[in-house]
């Protein structure tokens, strides 16, 4: 499977402090996605990305964002290194810029990113079947982890997540290596 580039007049860049409230409304904007499919609270709904964690991942390049050809900010993409995993903690897209394959183009910048620091693997957290989340990450070469293969720190996210108020009945872990490319 090959890594997705962004579409013509689409770039992935970094981001900068000052560009953290158009973040958190993008995050905001794609959390209604899930309004209506009883998955999350109102109060979940409500919710996104903290200031701060978008502050670390900007500092630590663990923040990759994309934009249109006016430089407008459409998605982003944060990770976080678990073990010697790429963890893909959350992506976000702006519904208004939705199935243009900026999913997958973000996608393709966190298998770069695992590559460039050496990593095996990507995993992720996700909703076993709603069809922007399981489905598009299979779509995208990721694979469901059996239980019994779950590692550690998979458990102990699964226990924040649960301890949050998501039905982890409904979730699972998926991973692509980097050998899968």
């Amino acid at each position: 499977m090959s890594i997705r580039r962004p579409p013509a007049g689409y770039v992935i860049t970094g981001a900068a402090a000052e560009e953290i409230p158009a973040l958190i409304a993008i995050d905001l904007a794609a959390g209604q996605l899930f309004a209506g499919t009883g998955l999350l609270s109102e109060a979940q709904l409500a919710d996104h990305v903290p200031e701060a964690v978008f502050q670390d991942a900007i500092s630590s390049g663990h923040l990759h964002t994309v934009r249109d050809r006016k430089g407008a900010l459409a998605g982003f993409v944060l990770t976080s290194i678990r073990e010697n995993n790429l963890y893909l903690d959350q992506i976000s897209v702006d519904p208004a810029q939705g199935r243009k394959g900026l999913g997958a183009a973000l996608i393709g910048r966190v298998m770069e990113e695992a590559k460039d620091r050496g990593l095996k693997r990507v995993v992720l957290s996700t909703f076993r079947d709603l069809p922007w989340n399981g489905p598009f990450y299979r779509k995208n070469g990721f694979r469901e982890l059996p239980r019994k293969k779950m590692e550690k720190w998979m458990i102990e996210i699964e226990s924040i997540q649960d301890d949050n108020g998501l039905n982890v009945r409904e979730r699972c872990f998926m991973a692509r290596r980097l050998g899968w490319l």
